[in-house]
């Protein structure tokens, strides 16, 4: 009996095939979040023409998508909660594929901004239900490593959007190349729609909405935390009275305050440090260095590298040294690269402004000429050419910035920040813990995203000195207030900050 007992506790510590291809399938919801909010950086330019956009609705038209997010993220919950987690990434899928073909497709900007923020809605939705379902099937022992995934897929479908812009750029399409940028999009999106139809609905749900049979045949496929499926049901059943009970305490007062001070200043530097303006706009900002059209986007998929393979690092490094540490690291990471990257902007002013008024000059000529070879295209192009060579030291100094920036990004607070937010409020206000956190991140994200064109145009140094400056402030943040939370108990955690 010893022996089957010990046997049966082995085989279920297995991860099994179904949960693991449950999980890959759910995190495709945030590759495609990481995809949609990052092809933006490809198409902005092209749209600021296309449109005749000035900076500041270039800047709204970049952050349409992240006001849709705002409320996606926000009203996502309710769905998932009438409808299902799985039926609600179907239609999550859905608002994917409308907003790749529709941006593709646009016939006006006004049609543009609409699919862009259908899309954020996507964007929004995924952020939220693609982790719950992903820690509503995973056994208590594998959900952290589980829910990573989606994190680390976010980060992979970045750096495929920055990736796919370049090929497409290498295509030379022409005028529709931003069309191609944004429509490739509806192939992935609808494999994730397809293949969500192969996963189990979450056995948390089906619990709540009395589906018993199916929960235990789910259960029985994915595994449990001790072999027992019955077992496994009632304390999912007491966990779902538990959070009933709770949802009657008010999260807004005096106890909780600590931890919503917390929550919302992390969240709050997350997108101070310029994080996703410097995604969004990448090309922008090569190009405002010095860099041209396909270099400039060949830079930007460097950029989307750095943050992949530092993310992986973080993520193997932060239950080792701690939360705190990795922040301190980050911070001191952001000042140095933001500094470096503000006063190359400063010195080599005169030599990004000539590169910028010599491809200018080019364009003109080439319109100009049209098919033909006129001297005059030889000429500008000549005067371009020198203009970059002078201008080549400063921007090596903003891509190796921008790729020590991106690194300290991904090594502190692109890993800690939902890690910390999850541990600092008690289990019963959790949720909406992590809710304030993620409202105040897409909030913050949404006016610097639409911002950054306008205090571009002024000076690229003065963005960046902003950006740094408010790094200063998250290390002082960091060293006197954050506490550090790797390996103390949830309970303890509590205690230190005064709650009951």
């Amino acid at each position: 009996m010893f022996l089957d007992g010990q046997l049966s506790s082995e085989r279920n510590r297995v991860l099994k095939p179904a949960l693991l291809s449950a999980t890959i399938i759910a995190a495709l919801g945030g590759l495609l979040f990481g995809f949609d909010t990052a092809v933006i950086s490809g198409t902005e330019g092209s749209l600021e023409k296309v449109y005749d956009l000035d900076k500041f609705w270039l800047g709204f038209t970049v952050a349409s998508a992240l006001i849709g997010t705002i409320i996606g993220a926000a009203a996502a919950g309710r769905p998932a909660d009438a409808f299902g987690r799985r039926t609600t990434l179907i239609v999550i899928a859905v608002l994917y594929f409308i907003s790749a073909v529709g941006s593709g497709l646009a016939w006006d900007w006004y049609s543009l901004v609409f699919f862009r923020w259908l899309g954020g809605l996507g964007v929004g939705g995924a952020s939220v239900v693609s982790p719950m379902y992903i820690a509503e099937i995973s056994p208590a022992r594998l959900r952290g490593r589980l829910v990573a995934v989606t994190q680390f897929n976010i980060v992979l479908g970045i750096l495929l959007a920055l990736l796919s812009n370049f090929l497409i750029d290498q295509l030379e399409l022409g005028t529709v190349d931003w069309r191609w940028m944004f429509g490739v999009e509806a192939f992935p999106a609808a494999a994730f729609f397809f293949l969500l139809f192969l996963v189990p609905r979450s056995p948390r749900w089906l619990v709540a909405q009395g589906a018993m049979d199916e929960a235990r045949w789910v259960l029985s496929r994915i595994g449990t935390d001790t072999g027992d499926v019955e077992t496994e049901l009632e304390e999912i059943r007491k966990s779902l009275h538990s959070e009933r009970e709770a949802l009657r305490e008010p999260f807004f007062q005096r106890k909780y305050y600590k931890p919503i001070l917390l929550a919302f200043a992390i969240a709050m530097f997350n997108q101070l440090s310029g994080i996703n303006a410097i995604l969004y706009y990448a090309k922008r900002i090569f190009e405002m260095a010095g860099v041209g059209g396909s270099a400039a986007l060949l830079q930007a998929v460097a950029v989307g590298f750095t943050n992949l393979i530092f993310t992986i690092l973080a993520m193997a490094l932060i239950d080792r040294f701690g939360r705190k540490i990795l922040m301190i690291v980050g911070s001191i990471g952001y000042i140095l690269s933001l500094a470096t990257v503000a006063g190359a902007f400063y010195v080599y002013s005169a030599e990004f402004g000539a590169v910028a008024d010599a491809t200018e000059a080019l364009q003109s000529a080439q319109q100009a000429a049209g098919q033909a070879v006129a001297p005059a295209v030889t000429q500008a192009q000549a005067a371009l050419d020198v203009a970059m060579g002078g201008a080549a030291a400063g921007g090596s100094i903003v891509l190796v910035g921008l790729l020590v920036f991106i690194a300290s990004h991904a090594f502190g607070q692109g890993c800690v920040i939902w890690v910390f937010i999850s541990e600092i409020f008690p289990n019963r206000v959790r949720a909406r813990g992590q809710a304030l956190g993620s409202l105040t991140h897409w909030v913050f994200n949404a006016g610097i995203s639409w911002t950054f064109p306008m205090i571009a145009a002024v000076g690229g140094g003065h963005v960046f000195a902003f950006y740094a400056a408010m790094m200063v402030l998250q290390l002082f943040w960091v060293l006197a207030i954050m506490p550090e939370t790797k390996g103390v108990p949830l309970e303890q955690i509590q205690q230190k900050l005064g709650i009951e």
